[in-house]
């Protein structure tokens, strides 16, 4: 019976062990790794070599493909343009112009005033290329000019004031006088064209008409009213200068001269030498225009 008392003891007290080491707590352990890198470094003793003579080979342009291209299509465009002005070069155009410009009479001078006239333009002309940036040009303008002054026998004391007579002794009275008229202009213009700029020179065919009124003899008395007119057709020059300001208009600036052999009044029954000189005056004109091409290149 000790024995298994003493047993059963020693049974209870091994259990008891098993039970204490199983709930033994464990302890967790970190591990902490250093990776320590080193770099090699070799040393070498630097070599004596002789250098030599380099050669390189020329450098060679290779030209790609887009680039033949676009210098091909260039060189067809300006093959096409040269063929094209040598086409043009019997090139006709015509247009119309407008404008307006100051013009001055020497002979005015005796009479009133020296002032410009100011007036009004219209034209059309036409031109035909004789060769390369050369062109000839054939112009018709009409010109209106108002009046810078106005004489009156009744009211105003003037050196035109007084009587005139015929060559057969008819007694004429001045009445009235402006200087406001119309002059036609026909002129040939040779231009030379270097980009937008087009500067000509040309000779003019100019035709003006002066109008005064006297008072005539009717049943020898003065009481008829009339008109008496100077109409003379004059020769001149002109010069100037045009701008291509887009392909088919131009702006255009110019002078005009031309001189006119004395002032003679004509009527249909009476005609005299207003001033009964064989005198010269000139007339000059600046003009300022806009052309549109109607037709051409």
């Amino acid at each position: 019976m000790i024995i298994r008392k003493i047993f059963f003891l020693f049974f209870i007290f091994f259990i008891s062990i098993l039970q204490a080491q199983r709930k033994k707590k464990v302890d967790t352990v970190y591990v902490y790794e250093n990776v320590v890198v080193y770099d090699t470094v070799y040393l070498m003793k630097p070599l004596k070599i002789k250098p030599n003579d380099l050669i390189f080979q020329e450098p060679k342009v290779e030209e790609k493909f887009f680039v033949r291209n676009i210098y091909q299509e260039e060189l067809e465009k300006q093959i096409a343009k040269n063929r094209i002005r040598k086409q043009n070069i019997n090139t006709f155009e015509y247009g119309i112009e407008a404008g307006f410009g100051f013009k001055k009479s020497d002979w005015t001078k005796i009479i009133a005033t020296d002032k410009e006239q100011f007036g009004q333009k219209l034209g059309i002309w036409f031109a035909r290329t004789l060769f390369a940036n050369t062109s000839v040009m054939l112009s018709a303008d009409i010109y209106h000019w108002n009046s810078t002054f106005d004489i009156d026998a009744n009211k105003d004391d003037s050196v035109l004031n007084g009587f005139y007579f015929t060559e057969d002794h008819q007694p004429l009275l001045f009445q009235r006088f402006n200087n406001k008229h119309f002059d036609y202009t026909l002129q040939l213009k040779l231009l030379y064209e270097w980009k937008n700029l087009r500067p000509f020179a040309g000779i003019l065919v100019n035709h003006n008409t002066y109008k005064m009124q006297f008072l005539v003899p009717e049943n020898n008395v003065l009481t008829k009213m009339d008109d008496f007119k100077s109409s003379q057709t004059c020769l001149g020059f002109s010069l100037g200068l045009q701008y291509r300001f887009f392909r088919k208009i131009l702006l255009s600036l110019e002078y005009q001269q031309y001189q006119m052999k004395n002032v003679s009044l004509k009527n249909r029954s009476f005609d005299f030498d207003i001033f009964q000189t064989s005198n010269t005056f000139a007339e000059r004109k600046i003009n300022f225009g806009i052309s549109y091409i109607i037709s051409g290149r």
